[in-house]
């Protein structure tokens, strides 16, 4: 494509070359073209005031250039978009950038080396408010950045959205560009909004807890974001004694894989209904759950994570190379008595060991000594909010009750509880009075008051060393082991979680495991909605999700992102939620000027105070940022004017439509757009239906990683090519892939399951649709150029038009159907396999290779009839690749634009892209004509079996099919088209078996021994010797109909019979369900000296290929062989042989200037000359 103008006049069409095809180079010319020409600003107002369809995009995170996952998604999102567009609806375009939150903090601290948020807090040294003042524009100015670059990246997809791509663009407020961005003043002052009608209902509330906290990023973990983190690894678990008072020698037998939160120990949690033995050990008593002490522990347990994703592990343990397999508590006790052994002495409930009083491993510890729990902070909650009496942890340790959360397969049956260090243990703790001790700060240190522990981090391994030392001193260690279990990590910067007793606030959502409350309310939302594909039970996950989520963590002590629009008075407690910029405009009493004129983030909004009404107290607002899913859920109403323009909201909400990556997204964006709708749109979903999609993998089906070396930046498949490591570790280069290549291969995909991306399957996808189509097109242009074809001449009716032409119209119609059908049910998948199919099946296998002569013949040579026919061919090619190019534009955007612009007529649209989306003719569908031509294509396959079955050479002739039709229609096909099948096959003759002189062929049934015989036994003999009696039709018949077959007793399954359809001596035979075919395999020597003849032919066309000759080129041609057999073959198919190679001078010597070759023909010599003429 020389360049891509709109034609002034029927100009010729552009030869198009089929090696060495740059799609890329192509692709950016179009993209110059659609920019040159506007043609999407042309599309829209095309639409402009037509009936809308409402997509919502969701925000893709602006903090690194894009991969090739983020292609996935993004491809689903156009591909709908331009289908909508071309069927006459007017569309928003909005695309969305994530900007805020952990995710932006973590890669700005990388940048500048930071370690923890001490250090950010010290940016500008001594100067805290001007350290955060910079970290959070250096977070703006990092989004800015890569929303830039993701832009571009998103264009070069073909992405069509409305975009900013200039520099005036970019410097405006990002109120004001074209893509909406999360961290806008009017998104965070809508989520300002929504907190308010959250808290006017009674559901926002602060909220001590323990939640899983990130050392690294100084933040708690929410339920959400849980679930992301889960690794598999090694622990050091510890068991550990815990004498009983009053009970001189007696001791409880705990377990823990966190030996840190023993300093921190308060009670020791039983199952009342478990029965607990009493084992003796060297004069001492250990009490251990009976079902624990000989449970075999690498059988049991399993871990965390969710049963349908990655993170779960059920069953029998995952465990790591290297680490020995975990002992049973019983083995533990006989190592450690030697030949003395032990000995079970008794047996004691549960339900008795309530209340007794224990001497914890760490009691000499200050922080065991403060009465209400530990650090003051902690304890003045405790005690304002009654959870325990005034005594200290030391004076408190005793057995509680943990009713079914203790169980006999994990530990000894007796749980270490922590108040300060557990979720489950402070809510023991608050049932039975434990006062918390918190032993960790924020950066996950031992805060003052643990002793030598004072300032070790928690999750250093060198930790656990000292515990085990302390623990060793004073004679609580019972045994140390290395210990596999999969535990949560941060999902943003992989740190080992810990748990910590902190305050965050919360929206409560109403009890768990009801439809009460918010929850409730969310759920009737969510029934309202479509979820695709069906086979993920989407709606069930989610509300599965929202059945037992617990309350949602809105907070992060963090610096970038929504600042919570929360003003507290500490002196009483009350609190107030602002809704608006202007509602903290009126109420503001101090910090207003130094605010004014800044976006809603720190450190300008925290100096902003209100007046408490009820006391008239200053009330300040908290340091806590909020959790950013908050930010992608309410963009439902952020961007489309919801607070400006009621109307222009309503006109496009609810969205027709959303998709995105699934795992994880029922908790994350799908969960948020729910449930801020549910508070904000009284009742309606924020979108009618939901595509979800996989995960994007390696082409080995492993998680693409940067560290692995098999991740793919989107930048390298679509232009620059790159490298990557192998399955093996082997450092391999790729080419560029191009973006249409990427497209397809997502969009043919089932969304249901995960991709496998890489050089592999784009190359397959490339070979069995692009390269098809491609050939297809220029097999078309290239001789519609050579021809002079018009496309604009009068047409020959399809009627009056040959049956491969009505057939292949016909087909077309399907397609057409079948495309539609797929993108309104939102799955494009369905259209893209039936896409190939016709492509490669019926297009470029059977309509163009079966009319090549028609193309080739030449215009002088024919009669009317014949021209006619010729310019029937031409024109029916014309309408299905023209009609092709609309069909397939929204999902290969760039090469339906590339041969519309060689296709087009001065009266057709600039683009294709600006054409209406195909309807089907019922008037040219012939559905007599596509079933005969089914049946056709259905007994060439068959055919084609029998030839590889007799192993013989497709060019070799063989003097006839004969065949038994399965169905009215193959007998139709087979008089209607036995030309086609003669040549098809390669065969004299076509022939119909006489039904009435019995089978064609005849049936034998056999045992298949190899899987079989198991299921036999020491029956085998008597069964195949029976199966030799029974009439092998009637077995393939049964076996069809029942898919059993019983043999002495015994039921065995098609794969246990092998069925064989055996042909008469001389002939081949194949059969599918009741059709069968044979061919006469017996070759004259007529036969071989035609089928050499053919051989010929195509060494001749080799050659003529090697030596650059284009199609329509003429040669001179000089042959040479000492071969009999070959010299017969020539001079008995001279003729045919220079027609089909185009050779109009037969030369008895070499040719000056030719192209030689000297290759073998059935094992014999042929020299080969030639030279254009």
């Amino acid at each position: 494509m020389s360049e891509v103008a709109k034609p002034q006049a029927v100009r010729p069409f552009e030869k198009v070359e089929t090696q060495n095809v740059d799609f890329p180079a192509f692709e950016r010319a179009i993209l110059d073209f659609w920019q040159r020409a506007d043609i999407f600003g042309k599309r829209r107002k095309l639409n402009a005031g037509k009936k809308k369809w409402s997509f919502l995009d969701g925000p893709i995170t602006a903090n690194n250039p894009m991969g090739v996952h983020h292609a996935w998604g993004r491809t689903y999102k156009d591909a709908y978009n331009r289908y909508f567009a071309m069927t006459g609806h007017e569309l928003r375009y909005q695309n969305g950038f994530d900007c805020q939150g952990l995710w932006v903090e973590v890669e700005v601290e990388k940048e500048l080396g930071l370690k923890s948020k001490r250090d950010i807090e010290n940016l500008v040294p001594g100067d805290r408010e001007a350290s955060v003042a910079k970290f959070v524009q250096l977070c703006k100015d990092r989004v800015d950045k890569f929303a830039r670059v993701q832009t571009e990246q998103s264009v070069r997809l073909g992405y069509w959205m409305d975009w900013d791509r200039t520099d005036a663009d970019w410097a405006k407020p990002v109120d004001e560009r074209k893509s909406y961005f999360t961290m806008s003043r009017e998104n965070n002052y809508t989520i300002w909004s929504f907190l308010q009608k959250c808290h006017h209902k009674g559901l926002i509330y602060r909220g001590y807890d323990v939640m899983p906290w990130c050392g690294r990023c100084g933040v708690g973990i929410s339920e959400q974001e849980m679930k992301e983190g889960y690794k598999n690894v090694e622990h050091r678990a510890v068991f550990v004694k815990f004498p009983l008072k009053d009970r001189p020698g007696e001791n409880l037998l705990v377990w823990t894989t966190t030996p840190w939160t023993l300093t921190s120990n308060v009670g020791a949690a039983v199952n009342p209904e478990l029965t607990y033995l009493q084992v003796k050990l060297k004069g001492e008593l250990y009490y251990v759950a009976k079902g624990a002490f000989k449970l075999n522990r690498m059988e049991s347990g399993g871990g965390d994570g969710e049963d349908d994703e990655p993170t779960a592990k059920k069953g029998k343990r995952d465990w790591i190379d290297g680490v020995p397999h975990l002992s049973s508590i019983e083995q533990h006790f006989k190592s450690k008595a030697g030949k003395d052994g032990y000995e079970v002495v008794g047996e004691v409930k549960g339900e008795e060991m309530l209340g007794w009083e224990y001497v914890g491993p760490f009691d000499d510890l200050p922080a065991q000594q403060h009465q209400y729990g530990y650090p003051p902070a902690a304890a003045r909650v405790v005690k304002d909010r009654g959870w325990s009496p005034a005594r200290t942890a030391a004076e408190s340790h005793r057995v509680i009750n943990g009713g079914k959360d203790v169980t006999e397969s994990e530990g000894t049956g007796i749980v270490h509880s922590a108040p300060g260090c557990g979720q489950i243990d402070f809510v023991w703790g608050k049932e039975s009075g434990l006062p918390p001790v918190a032993p960790i700060d924020d950066a996950g240190c031992f805060v003052e008051g643990f002793g030598s522990l004072t300032g070790l981090n928690a999750a250093d391994p060198t930790t656990a060393d000292r515990v085990f030392e302390l623990l060793k001193a004073n004679d609580r260690l019972f045994v140390t082991e290395r210990y596999v279990h999969r535990y949560p990590h941060c999902w943003r910067c992989k740190t080992e979680l810990l748990y910590r007793l902190v305050d965050e606030w919360f929206i409560n959502m109403g009890p768990r495991n009801t439809e009460e409350g918010f929850r409730g309310a969310i759920m009737k939302v969510a029934a309202q909605v479509t979820f695709l594909p069906e086979s993920l039970n989407g709606r069930a996950r989610e509300r599965d999700w929202l059945w037992n989520m617990g309350d949602w963590m809105i907070s992060k002590k963090r610096y970038w992102g929504l600042a919570l629009p929360i003003w507290v008075d500490e002196a009483t407690g009350d609190f107030e939620v602002i809704g608006s910029f202007e509602e903290l405009k009126a109420r503001a009493v101090e910090g207003w000027e130094e605010f004014d004129g800044h976006s809603p983030h720190r450190p300008y909004l925290d100096k902003v105070k209100i007046r408490n009404p009820k006391t008239g107290n200053l009330m300040s607002r908290v340091p806590d940022v909020g959790n950013p899913w908050l930010d992608a859920g309410i963009v439902a109403f952020s961007t489309m004017k919801y607070n400006t323009d009621r109307a222009y909201w309503r006109e496009w909400y609810p969205a027709d439509f959303i998709t995105e990556s699934f795992p994880g997204q029922f908790r994350n964006w799908f969960y948020a757009l729910l449930a801020l709708s549910t508070m904000m749109g009284e009742g309606e979903p924020p979108f009618k239906t939901l595509l979800g999609h996989g995960l994007v993998k390696d082409q080995y089906a492993q998680a693409m990683s940067k560290s692995m070396g098999n991740s793919i930046e989107f930048v390298a498949a679509a232009d620059e090519g790159g490298s990557l490591t192998d399955a093996k570790g082997k450092r391999t280069s790729f080419a560029a892939i191009g973006a249409d290549v990427m497209r397809w291969l997502y969009s043919r995909h089932d969304p249901a399951k995960n991709l496998n991306f890489g050089p592999e399957p784009a190359n397959e996808v490339r070979a069995k649709f692009i390269i098809k189509l491609w050939n297809c097109y220029a097999f078309f242009a290239n001789y519609a150029r050579l021809d002079g074809f018009d496309p604009t001449a009068a047409k020959v009716p399809v009627a009056e038009r040959a049956d491969i032409d009505r057939w292949i119209v016909s087909d077309l119609q399907g397609l057409i159907t079948t495309a539609r059908t797929a993108f309104e049910k939102f799955d494009v998948m369905s259209f893209c396999l039936e896409a190939e199919r016709f492509v490669d099946d019926r297009l470029s296998n059977w309509y163009v290779r079966r009319n090549r002569d028609r193309f080739w013949s030449k215009n002088t040579e024919l009669d009317d009839a014949g021209r006619k026919d010729k310019l029937a061919a031409y024109q029916t090619m014309y309408e299905v690749l023209t009609t092709l190019c609309k069909l397939f534009s929204p999902v290969v955007p760039f090469l339906s634009e590339v041969i519309w612009q060689n296709l087009r007529t001065p009266a057709d649209a600039e683009s294709v892209h600006l054409c209406d989306y195909p309807t089907a003719d019922p008037g040219q569908v012939d559905a007599d004509l596509s079933a005969d031509m089914d049946a056709l294509l259905d007994l060439v396959t068959l055919g084609g079996a029998a030839r590889n079955a007799a192993k013989t050479r497709g060019r070799q002739p063989l003097a006839e099919l004969r065949v038994s039709p399965g169905s009215d229609a193959e007998k139709r096909a087979v008089e209607r088209f036995a030309d086609q099948l003669r040549e098809e096959l390669n065969v004299k003759a076509v022939t119909l078996h006489d039904k009435t002189t019995g089978p064609m062929l005849r049936v034998v049934a056999r045992l298949n021994k190899k899987t079989a015989n198991a299921k036999l036994g020491a029956k085998g003999k008597e069964a195949e010797a029976l199966l030799t009696t029974l009439d092998g039709a009637k077995v393939n018949e049964e076996m069809r109909k029942t898919g059993v077959i019983v043999l002495t007793g015994v039921e065995l399954q098609p794969a246990d019979i092998a069925i064989e359809f055996v042909a008469p001596e001389g002939w081949i035979g194949v059969a599918d369900k009741n059709t069968q075919v044979m061919l006469d395999t017996r070759i004259t020597p007529e036969l071989k000296a035609e089928g050499l003849a053919r051989d010929i032919v195509r060494f001749v066309q080799d050659a003529r290929k090697d030596a650059g000759l284009d199609v329509a080129d003429k040669i001179a041609l000089y042959l040479s062989t000492e071969s009999d057999a070959l010299q017969k073959a020539m001079t008995a198919h001279r003729s045919p042989i220079a027609a089909e190679t185009q050779a109009i001078e037969w030369c008895a010597t070499p040719p000056a200037d030719a192209h030689a070759a000297n290759v073998k023909v059935d094992g014999h010599a042929l020299a080969i000359a030639l030279r254009k003429v």
